[in-house]
């Protein structure tokens, strides 16, 4: 359907069956839907194609007319209320083009008005923390626009109180949370302490693994005064970080809490300029003291960064991930020999 780009293919032949030649109503929507849902009840090898394909449908957004997305979010929000497809869905949103353009949020307010449709916050909610997504939202909105206020008004306008205090909430949580962290971390709390302390804060509040690694990077990143210089900051960073390397060990036992931490580490060096040349050296110390795995390495590489300093970053790492490619080869070549 979608031809290199994200344009739509031209010889592309629409039947009478396609949801973009349906009635835009949420009856409709909730009818192709069922549809979708015995297809995969019926033949569960489809399931993660079929959550490939929405992912990649939700990228090239523009490619579509406002009533076809408006179409595409009312399903794909009724597909998340029956467990369909997972919240991860949603990071194709935070495409750059598509928050920029406005599509984003656009897209998200439809979605989350047929998901609410058909489940409770408690229920979304869950679902979002389940993969991460719970402090992520923000991210539909372009970095000026990025607070509680302009997302609590944008969708609070669009009649979607709900996920306005949802996101309100959250963010009150974890304020309040890495202000206590912080405080810990400055009195010289033991690491032993503060992930004990973490992990009941994770508990009482229900907050994810992929939030906490997110905070705890934030908190450990302001707790010193960086060097000015360039080519000292480097090596105040790396013996820093191996200082407090067990601790983000203990929240990234997830891939997707990998992920997190290597996209809030892409975002810190690209945000902070004297870090610039310190990102490759700083994933070789997590991979070496076994925060990040090479699994998550080559994903966040391949397919899951970020565009902030994209063509540095994947430069930096070239090397790095050569090594990795070929050591990962060597090893299943030992295994077939022992075979």
């Amino acid at each position: 359907m979608l031809a290199p780009g994200g344009t739509l293919s031209d010889d592309m032949t629409r039947t009478e069956f396609c949801l973009f030649t349906a009635q835009e109503d949420l009856k409709t929507m909730q009818a192709y839907a069922q549809v979708f849902n015995k297809l995969i009840r019926r033949y569960k090898y489809l399931e993660k194609g079929f959550e490939e394909e929405i992912k990649k449908l939700l990228l090239f957004l523009k490619g579509f007319t406002e009533s076809e997305r408006n179409k595409l979010a009312m399903l794909t929000g009724i597909l998340l209320a029956n467990g369909n497809i997972s919240a991860a869905i949603l990071s194709s949103l935070f495409n750059e083009n598509l928050v920029k353009e406005g599509v984003s949020s656009a897209f998200a307010v439809k979605l989350f008005k047929s998901w609410l449709n058909e489940r409770d916050i408690s229920s979304v909610a869950g679902s979002l923390r389940k993969v991460g997504m719970d402090n992520r939202l923000m991210e539909l909105f372009p970095a000026n626009k990025r607070s509680c206020e302009h997302f609590s008004k944008y969708f609070t306008d669009a009649g979607l109180k709900e996920l306005s205090d949802f996101a309100r909430n959250q963010e009150s949580i974890g304020r309040e949370l890495q202000k206590e962290l912080q405080e810990l971390m400055s009195h010289g709390e033991p690491l032993k302490d503060l992930i004990v302390y973490s992990k009941e804060e994770m508990k009482k509040s229900s907050i994810s693994e992929q939030t906490m690694i997110g905070l705890l990077w934030s908190c450990i990143m302001s707790s010193v005064e960086w060097n000015k210089k360039e080519e000292l900051v480097t090596e105040q960073a790396i013996r820093h970080l191996k200082q407090y390397s067990p601790l983000l060990k203990a929240f990234t036992s997830q891939g997707l809490s990998e992920i997190t931490l290597l996209l809030k580490i892409q975002e810190y060096c690209y945000d902070n300029i004297h870090f610039m040349k310190t990102f490759q050296k700083i994933v070789v110390l997590l991979y070496n003291t076994d925060v990040l795995n090479e699994e998550s390495i080559l994903k966040w590489y391949n397919e899951a960064h970020l565009a902030k300093g994209k063509s540095i970053f994947l430069e930096q790492m070239k090397k790095f991930v050569e090594w990795l490619k070929s050591a990962e080869e060597e090893s299943e070549s030992e295994e077939e020999a022992e075979d």
